[in-house]
């Protein structure tokens, strides 16, 4: 009896310390599998970070457990990688790709040319005006192959040119690059990519171009790039979608436009924000204006995690009908370090991720498991 007893305790210590280790990574039971395992070898499952995430232990673990992918937020791009010319500062970088290469993980640089984050001397001279374009392309050149030569066999694909389409224009936003080079500095950041890095991925990256209003200039410049004999291997499509935007049907109609140029496709930075917005909201609003579009500092109330739920569920349910659809990224790793905290106003409390700001999976985790296991079988 006492034998019975003592194996009996053990063994509930045994799933007691299971349970609790569960817990800990986030996990949402013993028996839900992660992100990257219910995505297989099916597609990549990444995340976006920091580097000084990676100091924290528990973190680390939750993220190495979850993704089998890595971009990183800001250390590639061109202000972290060289703000002063000829200094380069890979150091950042450098540690999200150990952190990468120590757990098998793939590898996505973010971003090569890019009219935010991007030193000011790239195409401008001391006075805000223009370089003269042979400058600029010169030192686009040298900050492309310096970069991409630095991680050569390292890094698997590098988005080269990030959001470089017009939102409201009728073409090509009118940038700095744009500016200094002309409406080519596209297709010769491509030609400086691949002169670096044959054998890495080259993608085009931007939001909102799976909609109606912009997606005609994103096949038009994809179009344009392939007849100027310039290596495309995918275009990135964002994924920054609302709660309340029932666009599904849109957002489909976009991927088989992408899919039917024989690209690859990746869904890139995805969140779905559950908080209001207002037309026009920025990130400079007065604390009078910030007024309801706060709502959920203590958590998301059951219906609307189950209405976030629905629409992960729904979204993937369309990125799993498409096998072009070779990564599906989350801009962030949990609603804690989200951007849309800040975004379009500073300082409100958002949940658009999968797990909550204590690694624990939320409905919306189970629906895109569900989601992936489902698409699985039936195949």
């Amino acid at each position: 009896m006492m034998k019975r007893v003592c194996l009996a305790a053990v063994l509930f210590v045994v799933v007691l310390s299971a349970t609790v280790l569960a817990a800990e990574k986030g996990t949402a039971s013993a028996t839900m599998p992660t992100l990257r395992q219910a995505a297989g070898n099916r597609m990549l499952m990444g995340a976006s970070l920091m580097s000084h995430e990676l100091d924290d232990a528990r973190r680390a673990a939750f993220i190495a457990e979850q993704f089998n992918c890595l971009t990183p937020g800001n250390e590639m791009k061109p202000d972290a990688l060289q703000n002063v010319k000829g200094k380069f500062t890979f150091e950042r970088a450098d540690k999200i790709v150990a952190f990468a290469e120590a757990h098998g993980m793939t590898m996505i640089g973010h971003t090569l040319c890019w009219h935010n984050q991007a030193p000011a001397w790239l195409f401008m001279d001391e006075n805000k005006k223009p370089l003269p374009r042979e400058v600029a392309l010169e030192n686009l050149r040298n900050h492309i192959h310096t970069v991409m030569e630095h991680y050569k066999g390292r890094v698997k694909g590098w988005d080269v040119v990030n959001e470089g389409l017009d939102d409201s224009g009728p073409y090509l936003r009118d940038t700095p690059a744009r500016k200094a080079i002309g409406d080519d500095f596209i297709i010769k950041a491509f030609q400086f990519a691949r002169e670096a890095d044959p054998d890495a991925e080259l993608y085009y990256n931007d939001y909102n171009i799976e909609a109606n209003y912009k997606r005609p200039k994103a096949l038009r410049l994809l179009k344009e790039l392939k007849d100027a004999g310039v290596k495309v291997d995918g275009v990135g499509i964002q994924g920054h979608w609302l709660i309340d935007n029932g666009n599904i049907k849109e957002i489909d109609e976009g991927i088989k436009a992408f899919a039917d140029l024989g690209l690859k496709v990746m869904i890139t930075e995805v969140d779905v924000d559950p908080l209001p917005r207002r037309q026009g909201a920025g990130a400079d609003l007065s604390a009078t204006q910030r007024e309801g579009l706060d709502p959920y500092k203590a958590g998301l109330p059951d219906d609307v995690q189950q209405k976030l739920a629905e629409r992960y569920r729904a979204l993937f349910q369309v990125i799993m009908k498409y096998p072009q659809i070779q990564r599906v990224t989350f801009w962030g790793v949990d609603d804690g370090s989200s951007w849309l905290n800040d975004f379009p106003v500073r300082g409100r409390t958002n949940h658009p991720l999968l797990w909550d700001r204590n690694f624990q999976p939320k409905p919306a985790f189970r629906a895109v498991i569900e989601t992936l296991q489902q698409s699985s079988v039936a195949k």
